[in-house]
């Protein structure tokens, strides 16, 4: 079959800053699926914040890539377990952190799925989550770390972590005053990596889009395997140079613009 794997990043990509769907993307999405290709999500989302949107695309895929692929959640019938987790010591880069950022809000997410939080922020999905003292807060190895400190922004962030050296953990900063850290070496392209070997994807078959930080490794992936890595209009530049496509901003359905260049149905190689 030439089906595609289509890996989509969720904030700036499919959803507006409102949380509604950037136009056209329902139809988009529902269009490939129903031609047979494998469409699904690679977020920096968790779990919980992310089966909503799932559902509400209507998409049916075998695997979905969350926590910036520290997490891979796979199907199993009606239900969803936790196909690959990616853990790591995260006591010496919230340690080093908190000695720079004492007032910030700091919350990791367990092997389980669980998220322990120092103080609650209402963009955090907290379902089933528990606040903790700093101490508990490092005491078991995590697959994800999320910082956010009120009163600065990007580009303190960015000093922050050319001074403090965070070269032992993947990080991403985002739009605001957001530090999302993983494992090293993890990202979105090693988890849709091992999804695409599992479901025996060609690389010339691969489509992913994004707009955020967090892609770049996703989009370098996909392209040193021989696939295509669309820049959402509003990304930054190097989220734009590490991409081999730009398409329109989110608010003009650049990502229903990029889907839509994909065939219409998958079709059967000559010979089978």
């Amino acid at each position: 079959m030439t089906s595609w794997l289509v890996g989509l990043d969720v904030d700036g990509t499919i959803l507006l800053q409102d949380e509604s769907m950037s136009p056209g993307v329902p139809e988009a999405v529902a269009r490939l699926r129903d031609a047979g290709h494998e469409v699904t999500i690679a977020t920096g989302r968790s779990w919980n914040a992310t089966e909503r949107y799932v559902d509400l695309l209507g998409l049916t895929p075998e695997y979905v890539v969350c926590s910036n692929g520290a997490v891979t959640m796979r199907r199993v019938g009606a239900e969803w377990e936790r196909w690959h987790i990616e853990t790591f010591d995260a006591s010496p880069v919230l340690a080093l952190l908190r000695s720079r950022l004492p007032e910030a809000r700091y919350m990791v997410e367990l092997a389980s799925g669980q998220r322990l939080y120092t103080e609650h922020l209402d963009d955090w999905t907290l379902d089933g989550g528990r606040q903790v003292g700093f101490e508990e807060l490092v005491a078991e190895p995590v697959s994800r770390v999320v910082v956010v400190s009120p009163g600065h922004d990007e580009e303190d962030f960015h000093r922050l972590v050319a001074d403090a050296g965070l070269n032992e953990v993947s990080y991403a900063i985002g739009w605001t005053a957001w530090l999302d850290i993983a494992p090293q070496g993890v990202d979105k392209g090693t988890a849709l990596e091992r999804v695409r070997t599992r479901l025996g994807f060609d690389g010339d078959r691969v489509l992913v889009a994004g707009d955020g930080r967090n892609d770049i490794g996703m989009f370098t992936w996909a392209q040193e395997i021989g696939g295509r890595a669309v820049a959402m209009g509003q990304a930054p530049d190097e989220v734009k140079a590490a991409a081999g496509e730009t398409t329109a901003d989110v608010e003009d359905g650049g990502l229903a613009d990029a889907l839509n260049t994909l065939p219409a149905a998958a079709q059967v190689s000559a010979g089978e």
